[in-house]
C-alpha cells in the first residue's frame, strides 16, 4: 500500500534540493488523516535541519483538489466502537498532532509554498493558511464549512477569521459559504496566483533560482511567483464574495450573535445574490452549537496569540466530539448521508458554552506556559 503522502526531492542547478510534499489520497480529495498528519509533520521537521533542503513545495495529487478537509469520518466510528475515555483520547491525539503541524507550518524557519489547486476546505486550509507563499489557480475554492457538520471553523481559522476585512470572516464561519482565488487574495489568505497549467512546471521554475546567493531566498521566491501571477490575473475567475462585503457588513453588524442571526434569517436578496441567499441557508441549518462557539470564538481570537488559539481550539474541538454535534454532523453528512442532524437546541449562549471551553481531564497539552 502507497504512503498517502508523497515524499520526494527535486534537485536545483546549484546542487541543492527542493523538498516536496504530495498529498496522494486523491480518491478522498486528499481529506487528511492522522498518517498524512504524522509524515507532514516528521519531514518537515527534518527537513527544517537539512542544509541541503533550500525550500519547500506542498501540493496536492489530481485535478480535483489540494485538499477538502480532514477524514472525520472516523470519528463517527470511533464513538460506536471506543469507550468515553477512549474517545477522549482519538480525539485529543488527532486534534492536537493537527493542531502542531499548522503551528509549525506558520513559523517554519525554511520558505514553504503551498499550491492549493482545486478545493480547499478545513483541514486543507488550515495547512494552507500558514505557508510562507500561498498559492490560488484559477480552479480554487475554498470554504471552512464546519457550521454545517457539528464542528466550528478550527485549524487556527479562529486567528485568521478574525483578521479579514469587516465581517467577511465571520460570514465565512458563520455560513460556510464558498469563495474563490480571487476572493482569497482579496481576504490577505493568499498571496500569488498561478495558472492550473503551470503548476506542474513550478518545481523546473524554481531549481533555477541561485539559491546559493547572499540574502533571504523568499525575496526570488516572491519575484518569480508575482511574473506568474501577472500572467493569470486577467484569466483568473471574478471573486464571488468581495462584491458582497458592503451587505455582508451590514448584515452581521452588532454584538450579540441573536441579532445578528435575526437580521440574517429575516434578509432578502435578489437575483444578484443568489450566493448570499445560498450561505444564508446554510447558516440557518448548520448546528446551534457552532454557531455560538464560532462567535465566540470570532471575537476573543483577535485578541489571543497563534499557539493560545490553537490551545483553545484544542479544548473545543475535543468537546465537540465528546458532547457537541460533531459526531450526528459525520453521521448525517457522510456516513447515512440523509442530511438531516439531529442538532442539540441549546441557548445561543450562557453556561453550557462555557463548558465547552474546560478541558476534559488532565492539562491541555498545548496550552501555553505561564
Amino acid at each position: 500500500m502507497s504512503e498517502p503522502v508523497k515524499v520526494s526531492c527535486y534537485p536545483t542547478e546549484d546542487g541543492h534540493q527542493i523538498g516536496v510534499l504530495t498529498l496522494d489520497s486523491p480518491a478522498s480529495l486528499n481529506a487528511l488523516s492522522l498518517p498524512m498528519i504524522q509524515i507532514l509533520q516528521q519531514t518537515l521537521t527534518r527537513w527544517e535541519q537539512d542544509p541541503a533542503i533550500v525550500c519547500v513545495l506542498l501540493q496536492g495529487m489530481g485535478e480535483k483538489a489540494f485538499c477538502a478537509g480532514g477524514d472525520i469520518r472516523s470519528f463517527y466510528y470511533r464513538k460506536q466502537e471506543a469507550s468515553g475515555s477512549e474517545l477522549f483520547e482519538y480525539a485529543r491525539d488527532f486534534f492536537e498532532q493537527e493542531y502542531r503541524l499548522d503551528h509549525h507550518i506558520h513559523s517554519y524557519r525554511k520558505p514553504l509554498i503551498c499550491v492549493a489547486d482545486g478545493i480547499c476546505m478545513g483541514g486543507g486550509i488550515g495547512l494552507f493558511a500558514g505557508a510562507d507563499f500561498r498559492v490560488v489557480t484559477e480552479k480554487s475554492l475554498f470554504a471552512m464549512p464546519e457550521v454545517t457538520i457539528g464542528l466550528y471553523p478550527d485549524v487556527g481559522a479562529s486567528w485568521f477569521l478574525s483578521r479579514m476585512p469587516g465581517r467577511l470572516g465571520l460570514w465565512l464561519g458563520l455560513t460556510g459559504a464558498r469563495f474563490n482565488g480571487a476572493d482569497a487574495l482579496g481576504v490577505g489568505l493568499a498571496d500569488h496566483a498561478i495558472a492550473s497549467g503551470e503548476h506542474s512546471a513550478l518545481l523546473s521554475r524554481l531549481a533555477v533560482l541561485d539559491w546559493a546567493a547572499s540574502g533571504d531566498p523568499r525575496e526570488q521566491i516572491d519575484l518569480l511567483l508575482r511574473g506568474l501571477h501577472r500572467e493569470v490575473a486577467a484569466r483568473l475567475p471574478a471573486p464571488v464574495l468581495l462584491p458582497h462585503q458592503q451587505k455582508i457588513d451590514v448584515l452581521l453588524a452588532g454584538r450579540t450573535l441573536q441579532g445578528v442571526l435575526a437580521r440574517l434569517f429575516e434578509a432578502q436578496f435578489d437575483e444578484q445574490e443568489t450566493v448570499l441567499q445560498q450561505a444564508q441557508q446554510l447558516c440557518r441549518t448548520g448546528s446551534p452549537i457552532s454557531r455560538a462557539i464560532l462567535w465566540r470564538q470570532y471575537w476573543q481570537a483577535r485578541r489571543n496569540s497563534l499557539a493560545e488559539v490553537f490551545a483553545e481550539e484544542l479544548t473545543l474541538s475535543v468537546n465537540c466530539v465528546l458532547k457537541g454535534d460533531f459526531v450526528e454532523g459525520v453521521r448525517a453528512l457522510l456516513i447515512d448521508k440523509d442530511k438531516d442532524p439531529r442538532w442539540q437546541q441549546l441557548p445561543p449562549e450562557g453556561e453550557w458554552l462555557d463548558e465547552f471551553y474546560r478541558w476534559p481531564q488532565g492539562r491541555n497539552p498545548l496550552a501555553c506556559k505561564e
